[in-house]
């Protein structure tokens, strides 16, 4: 049997939800380790962050998003990661 160990990558908007079309994403990857920030992107570029996990072994296997305002932004992206433990 398989044991896996968990993390998860949050994406989040912190620019303006204005007239600003590259908003600023922070990404966050928490995992048993503890979280570390893995930088700022100028406009929504989730998969360099989701292949840096991919070289570490994680897996996505869940996504959620959250939207904010009328009409709907998208504002924060969270992936469910995992790995099997060696």
């Amino acid at each position: 049997m398989t044991q896996w160990e968990y993390a998860r990558l949050e994406y989040r908007a912190t620019g303006d939800f204005g007239m600003d079309k590259f908003m600023d994403w922070d990404a966050i990857f928490h995992y048993p380790g503890g979280a570390q920030r893995w930088g700022t992107d100028e406009r929504f570029d989730d998969l360099r962050h989701l292949n840096r996990a991919g070289a570490d072994g994680w897996q996505a296997y869940d996504r959620a998003v959250m939207l904010v305002g009328q009409p709907q932004r998208l504002h924060a992206v969270t992936y469910s990661l995992r790995r099997p433990v060696v």
